[in-house]
């Protein structure tokens, strides 16, 4: 069994592909393909290169990602965050300086619904892709490009 607050680390110079699960928390640093999944945290690192779909309780990103993040309690977009893709999350912080390109729905009924509800999309193509729109408050300001607005 694994120890309550154990960290997993994929280090800088590995280069990954496929599903990761992890029953505590994880940490990315190194090259990333495919889908993550943990009951604790992810940390995206500074120079990870993560083209992946996460899925939380909380995940914390601090560099580069292009792939839905799914969070149960909190996604942390710090101000060297780049997301492309769709965000879940029943509370987001966003840090000045933060991009992120995709749709947002945030609130715990948000994530909620996701764990209940195929979407449209999902249900004619088989693809999970999580969202459709949304809107999400914003902590402090940060580059909202497509698809979400900071109220």
């Amino acid at each position: 069994m694994a120890e309550e607050g154990q960290i997993t680390v994929i280090g800088r110079d590995a280069k990954i592909k496929g599903e990761l699960s992890f029953d505590n928390s994880a940490k990315i640093l190194g090259g990333f393909e495919g889908k993550i999944s943990a009951k604790g945290e992810v940390i995206i690192g500074e120079s990870a290169v993560c083209r992946a779909t996460v899925e939380a309780g909380t995940v914390i990103v601090d560099g580069p990602i292009e792939g839905d993040i799914i969070a149960r309690d909190r996604i942390q977009l710090t101000p060297k965050a780049r997301v492309k893709g769709d965000i879940i999350a029943a509370s987001l912080s966003v840090g000045e300086g933060a991009s992120f390109v995709g749709h947002c729905k945030v609130g715990p009924e948000a994530v909620k619904l996701s764990e209940d509800t195929p979407s449209e999309v999902e249900i004619k193509t088989g693809r999970t892709p999580r969202l459709a729109t949304g809107t999400a408050p914003a902590n402090g300001s940060a580059s909202w490009l497509a698809g979400a607005r900071a109220e």
